[in-house]
């Protein structure tokens, strides 16, 4: 804690410099910051890094590994693939400024698998050779832990591939009908799904039998029965190889199907296997896949992070926000589910994302041109928690699933523009001339770009740690569209406000700053967005489509 004050403290004296220098040229009693002034020192801010091993606060960055990197040109992306980006991810060099600047990574299922997707495992106990080997795991995981990055893999134990051994004996056992095979009730049937309480859950038949599994996503991936000791101790074994190996956490793939349909067993089932396995690993960090409404997934938080859908896609709020919506309704609903996760007592984190690799590509509806891309990026990592950025959508990467209805759509080889040999994945339907915003290699080169902005929002977020760690209060400003809140941490308060109006707009803080603080001083640090903003004693002006951060007291 002495270092992280002592680097911190350094920061602000940065900062501060930076700040005073840029506002050299305004009068006395006026503040003035523009994106243009974040984005020539953006480099600087981060000099102390802040995320710590055991933080979940982080900007995490989701890799369909399949489509992110090629190290072997054979056209399927790679753990060796992504050491060789990690330069790109997070350099190692807080003050360098020429990388991203992510801290953590969520890779998709690695396991060994018959599809591109992974998502129907035949052995966890492999690394799928079109992905390398344990050595090239090993060897990305240490290369995350010498840059302080958080690295957590996809785990799906809700089912197993229909070629895994455990469900080729299951079908063994029941087609001979033997209920002393120690797999007999290793997959769920009907009859097994009546005494669990599942509920609306969808089945195959075996081979030229009537006998039934539950199967909820395609017949082949059989879900496994939670009841049985052996499959709970095989998926903990499973779980701590990869903590043992050194992996900070998991994402868990559909989390409410373990029990389909009976969600207060499957909040139970998650507090069990998550409290086993912190017994040997306390800092794990897990987050889980729970695609619902916030009154069915808000109950896991007791056991997992989950992540936010609410706020997700196209229609989500943060989605709706930064289309000129108001931003008085997203802050008074963050401030709301902040509290009923908090009120649970399991200390997850808030995990808000915009797109992942279930869902089309935000470019396509927080376009570029109409300034959205900017706005729904402000918003999404100008918060608490955890936001998770899906590959590509730092640079408006494309991808809808379209007539074809095809998920290798969303999930298209990631664009460098440097050789890179990586291709899209088999399925793909979307045309390559649809890809209209540029490389990887052409927006690094451009400080105007997407990439840019979203290097520099991470670079703010890392600079202010009471944005992603404070306690958060909501502010509201009546009649307009303009919000905010406060965050406070360490006894230290800042404001991020966001105008995602297209105009300018003015604001008197005395009218919506709690009482105890409106005789505090406020000072203007930074302006992120399409404008600038000015700070006149208490009166703040902020251009359209632009993101403020102010320090009270």
């Amino acid at each position: 804690m002495k270092r992280f004050r002592s680097a911190f403290s350094v920061l602000l004296c940065i900062v501060f410099l930076l700040s005073a220098v840029s506002l050299a040229s305004c009068s006395s009693d006026t503040d003035k910051t523009t994106g243009e002034w974040l984005l020539k020192d953006a480099k600087y801010l981060p000099s102390a890094d802040t995320a710590s091993p055991d933080d979940g606060n982080v900007v995490f960055y989701e890799i369909f590994v399949g489509s992110f990197s090629d190290s072997d040109g054979d056209g399927v992306g790679d753990l060796r693939g992504i050491i060789n980006r990690m330069d790109y991810l997070n350099d190692g060099d807080p003050s360098s400024g020429k990388s991203l600047g992510v801290q953590g990574i969520w890779l998709t299922p690695i396991f060994r698998s018959p599809s591109y997707h992974k998502y129907d495992a035949t052995s966890y106990e492999d690394v799928d050779p079109s992905f390398g080997t344990a050595e090239d795991l090993k060897d990305l995981i240490a290369l995350c832990k010498q840059r302080n990055v958080k690295l957590i893999l996809d785990l799906v134990i809700n089912h197993t591939g229909k070629s895994h051994i455990w469900f080729s004996k299951f079908s063994t056992a029941r087609l001979s009908g033997d209920a002393s095979d120690p797999y007999y009730n290793y997959y769920v049937t009907p009859e097994d799904a009546e005494t669990l309480g599942i509920h609306g859950a969808q089945y195959g038949y075996l081979p030229g039998s009537t006998i039934q599994y539950e199967c909820n996503f395609s017949s082949d991936m059989p879900e496994l029965n939670y009841d049985n000791q052996k499959v709970r101790e095989e998926m903990l074994s499973v779980a701590e190889k990869y903590l043992d190996m050194g992996v900070d956490g998991f994402r868990f793939d559909a989390a409410k199907y373990i029990y389909y349909g009976n969600q207060p067993k499957n909040v139970e089932f998650w507090e069990w296997y998550c409290g086993e396995l912190k017994k040997k690993h306390p800092d794990i960090y897990t987050v889980a896949e729970v695609w619902d409404s916030d009154p069915v997934a808000i109950p896991y938080t007791k056991a997992t992070t989950t992540f936010n859908f609410t706020v997700a896609d196209a229609e989500g709020m943060i989605s709706s926000t930064a289309k000129k919506g108001n931003v008085n309704t997203y802050t008074a609903y963050m401030q709301n589910y902040l509290k009923s996760i908090s009120d649970l007592g399991g200390n997850a984190h808030y995990a808000p994302f915009i797109s992942n690799h279930d869902m089309d590509r935000a470019a396509g509806y927080n376009t570029i041109a109409s300034g959205y891309a900017l706005v729904s990026a402000n918003v999404l990592l100008l918060g608490p928690g955890s936001p998770f950025i899906y590959y590509g959508d730092e640079i408006g990467m494309k991808g809808t699933r379209g007539s074809a209805m095809t998920d290798a759509n969303r999930r298209l080889a990631m664009l460098w523009g440097d050789g890179d040999t990586v291709k899209d994945p088999v399925g793909t339907t979307y045309e390559s001339s649809k890809q209209t915003n540029g490389t990887v290699k052409e927006q690094i080169a451009s400080k105007d770009s997407l990439y840019s902005h979203y290097k520099k929002l991470i670079s703010l977020r890392k600079a202010y740690p009471e944005i992603a760690r404070g306690e958060y209060s909501a502010l509201y400003f009546e009649g307009i569209k303009f919000g905010g809140f406060l965050s406070t941490y360490e006894g230290k308060t800042v404001s991020v406000c966001h105008n995602t109006s297209g105009a300018s707009v003015t604001v008197d803080l005395d009218n919506v700053l709690p009482s105890g603080l409106r005789s505090a001083s406020i000072r203007l640090e930074a302006a992120v967005g399409a404008g600038s903003a000015s700070l006149s004693g208490k009166t703040l002006t902020v251009d359209g489509q632009t993101s403020v951060v102010l320090r009270i007291g």
